[in-house]
């Protein structure tokens, strides 16, 4: 039978290893310490879980952001190209792709989330199996903050979490929330110290990884007919919205405030 085997597909910002049963897969944008959602990035995230719904030799994966930031979601900088004429609508299409094969890869993800989870990374890493999350991260979805709709599945899985009124709270401010918080609110699984963040989660992907397979997979792909009903009624809505709001006079007024180092003034257009 022909083995999957994605540590030998060519992946520049996300780097693999096997540890015994457990695919530690680890996001590492070399020229950005915030591992900041550019086009690049997006696409081998876009790629990464569709592979990994194929993969065929871990039994379970751990994953993990290089340095101090899981991931800071989208680059700043990134953010005036998507303003090209037909920027938009392939990337909205890759962005469904990419939760709904998360939701898809069969096999348990454990997050090992080592620093600050912010709008994309904050949604990669909710919609994991299992989250570990170091005391010293934040997780937030500060969407709104640059004038956008909330478009990388956050308006699906913060409600599931936390019950409506907690998730617009975080939501519609994009406040943080620190890591012993979000445990406490049931955000996440696990807060942890730092430096034994992986010790932990590792732990936790072995002891997935040593369960029946079958038995802890289709487990797995049951309660997560759960999340994809979520994003069903929630995510087109979310991410045409977010297109829309793209384009908006507030999404720039953000952008030039984030340059010039001030306050945006909003006017609701």
């Amino acid at each position: 039978m022909n083995m999957h085997d994605i540590t030998r597909s060519e992946f520049h910002n996300i780097h693999f290893h096997r540890d015994g049963d457990v695919l530690v897969v680890t996001i590492d944008r070399a020229d950005s310490e915030l591992n900041a959602v550019n086009d690049q990035l997006h696409e081998e995230l876009t790629r990464l879980f569709r592979e990994l719904r194929q993969e065929s030799l871990a039994r379970a994966v751990l994953l993990t952001g290089k340095g101090k930031v899981f991931s800071a979601g989208g680059d700043f900088g990134w953010f005036p190209l998507l303003q090209q004429p037909g920027r938009l609508d392939p990337l909205r299409r890759d962005a469904k792709q990419l939760i709904w094969d998360l939701l898809d890869v069969e096999i348990p993800i454990v997050a090992a989330v080592n620093g600050h989870a912010m709008g994309l990374g904050a949604s990669i890493a909710l919609l994991c199996d299992v989250i570990f999350v170091a005391n010293t991260a934040t997780i937030g979805d500060p969407h709104v903050r640059v004038g956008i709709v909330a478009g990388d599945g956050g308006v699906a899985i913060w409600p599931l979490a936390v019950g409506p009124a907690l998730a617009k709270q975080f939501l519609l401010t994009g406040d943080p929330v620190s890591a012993a918080e979000a445990e406490r609110m049931g955000l996440v699984n696990k807060c942890v110290p730092a430096e034994h963040l992986l010790e932990e989660a590792m732990a936790f992907a072995r002891r997935l990884a040593a369960g029946a397979p079958l038995a802890v997979r289709y487990t797995k792909l049951a309660v997560n007919k759960l999340l994809k009903d979520a994003l069903n009624v929630a995510f087109d809505t979310s991410t045409a919205l977010e297109i829309v709001t793209f384009q908006s006079h507030d999404h720039h007024e953000a952008l030039a405030a984030l340059r010039e180092r001030r306050k945006p003034h909003f006017q609701g257009r």
